[in-house]
């Protein structure tokens, strides 16, 4: 039995939801979270995207460049969607691959993130049954 959870998009919950469904994940949990990911070391890519960010943003400026720092710099979080779901070993590379598939964008940064993790037992409240019966 494995754990996955998927941290993706906001946007990205209904296509994510879907993908599940079709893959014939039986349930699954989500959650709203906050958070952040690994940020870009190079200056010229920062200020590429600070430029593009504030020519995007048309508001009043001073409020604009200080929102866009924040996300810049790495001290702004950012609302994503973490799913949970109990898989048995065998489902596990066709879960992940419908996740994958319904967030990769076009080589855009913050697509996601999967984490897969060894599960050591699961009881289903309802009936007691235990290990591979409950998933």
């Amino acid at each position: 039995m494995q754990e996955i959870l998927a941290i993706v998009r906001m946007n990205k919950t209904s296509a994510t939801k879907k993908a599940l469904v079709e893959a014939g994940v039986a349930g699954f949990t989500a959650f709203k979270v906050m958070g952040r990911g690994k940020l870009v070391d190079d200056p010229a890519v920062v200020a590429e995207r600070k430029d593009k960010m504030m020519s995007m943003a048309g508001a009043d400026e001073a409020d604009a460049e200080m929102l866009i720092d924040g996300f810049l710099d790495g001290h702004r979080l950012f609302p994503r969607r973490l799913f949970t779901i109990l898989a048995h070993d065998e489902d596990v590379p066709k879960i992940v691959e419908a996740i994958m598939s319904a967030n990769r964008t076009e080589n855009k940064v913050g697509d996601g993130k999967i984490i897969i993790m060894p599960m050591l037992d699961a009881i289903r409240v309802r009936t007691g049954e235990a290990g591979e019966d409950a998933v």
